[in-house]
């Protein structure tokens, strides 16, 4: 089944009571039981729901994957994943990553004795320095937000095989209409779902994706433990927004490079950072593990000049000050201040983080339109 008909019909079916061909709501906290232990699939909603369960199968339909798990959170479904280690256990992570994920690493699983290591993954040679007898995970986030560095998949998950380490992709920018990071051989893949998967900026939720069997087991295991599911509502939400996520994928691929055009050309832009670009950072790569290069953009300013960042932010029309991405809507955002705040300043300015760094979620609006919001901003 190609992808385009994938998103209408993998994982869902027409509801077996009533037949309709949407999935129902199933509001419910629990089910009825013929006798002890005999139930129709279903006991209580935190372990089990049946539209949760349809989104589910849906994502993992779509990642090309065997099992898929839904939580309240894109961090719900990271904190889910360090559960599977142990303390003393080593993580490598990329020195350029979304500062919710820095802030779990850092300021929650650190004091239970999980270290962390931050490298610069667009060189594969300082993951493979980073890695000791106790590295049990990798974790991986390309595009890397807000830098839109290229991290090669394949050969992390290569180097982590030949030292029986788990390699976790952050999928989220990329989306797996672009890339799907289980068949360069990574073991579980990271959905920020309140992004391009929802599309609509209406849902706060998390996935997570994986083919291998004791894998998913730990994760079921954990989220039934912990309790941190998404609820019913939230879950059609999300089968809604996939139906479309090719064709908004598209465009933001699209308006996204045309923009990143017009970023490059305009005299008060210092650097653009857009994966598109031949001179970008690991461009190879994004062509050989990206079959387009996504509607995220970053850039600076000439001066590093943070006053005038935050003007522009505050001038623009359609691109709305706001955090998230991955709406039908452009949003405009300042890393330093908004998503990154949580790193310390030195730790933003070594991966790039300037103070002047704009990060755009271009959306589906009419790309001319956004350009002139950007040029009138910018004068």
């Amino acid at each position: 089944m190609k992808f385009n008909t994938k998103v209408i019909h993998a994982g869902v079916h027409p509801d077996s009571a009533t037949g309709a061909i949407m999935t129902p709501i199933y509001q419910t906290s629990t089910y009825v039981q013929d006798e002890i232990g005999v139930h129709k699939g279903f006991e209580y909603s935190r372990t089990g729901n049946p539209t949760r369960s349809a989104l589910e199968n849906s994502i993992a339909a779509i990642e090309n994957g065997k099992y898929g798990a839904c939580f309240g959170s894109g961090l719900a479904a990271i904190d889910c994943v360090v559960k599977m280690l142990s303390p003393g256990d080593e993580v490598i992570s990329t020195n350029d990553l979304y500062g919710g994920s820095y802030r779990i690493f850092k300021t929650i699983f650190e004091k239970y004795g999980i270290k962390f290591h931050f490298v610069n993954m667009i060189d594969i040679e300082n993951i493979r320095s980073a890695i000791n007898e106790k590295t049990k995970l990798i974790w991986v986030e390309t595009p890397t937000n807000p830098m839109m560095n290229i991290i090669d998949i394949k050969a992390v998950s290569d180097l982590a095989k030949q030292n029986n380490i788990w390699v976790g992709v952050d999928n989220t920018f990329a989306t797996p209409y672009l890339q799907r990071p289980l068949e360069l051989g990574a073991d579980i893949v990271m959905h920020s779902v309140t992004k391009y998967l929802g599309g609509h900026s209406d849902v706060v939720m998390g996935a997570l994706v994986t083919s291998n069997d004791d894998i998913a087991e730990e994760i079921y295991r954990i989220q039934n433990s912990s309790g941190a599911v998404c609820g019913p509502m939230d879950s059609f939400l999300v089968l809604r927004g996939i139906k479309t996520l090719h064709l908004r994928i598209q465009r933001h691929c699209e308006n996204g490079k045309k923009i990143a055009v017009f970023l490059k050309n305009h005299p008060i832009v210092d650097e653009v950072f857009w994966p598109g670009f031949e001179n970008h950072p690991n461009h190879h790569v994004a062509k050989s593990q990206m079959s387009d290069f996504g509607g995220m953009v970053s850039f600076t300013l000439k001066g590093d000049d943070l006053e005038k960042a935050k003007k522009i932010v505050s001038l623009t029309k359609l691109f709305t000050l706001a955090e998230s991405l991955g709406g039908v809507e452009s949003l405009i955002g300042h890393p330093s201040t908004m998503t990154h705040a949580s790193i310390p300043r030195e730790e933003r300015l070594k991966s790039g983080v300037k103070d002047s760094l704009i990060r755009l979620s271009v959306g589906v609006e009419d790309a001319e339109d956004l350009v002139n919001d950007l040029s009138n901003a910018m004068t």
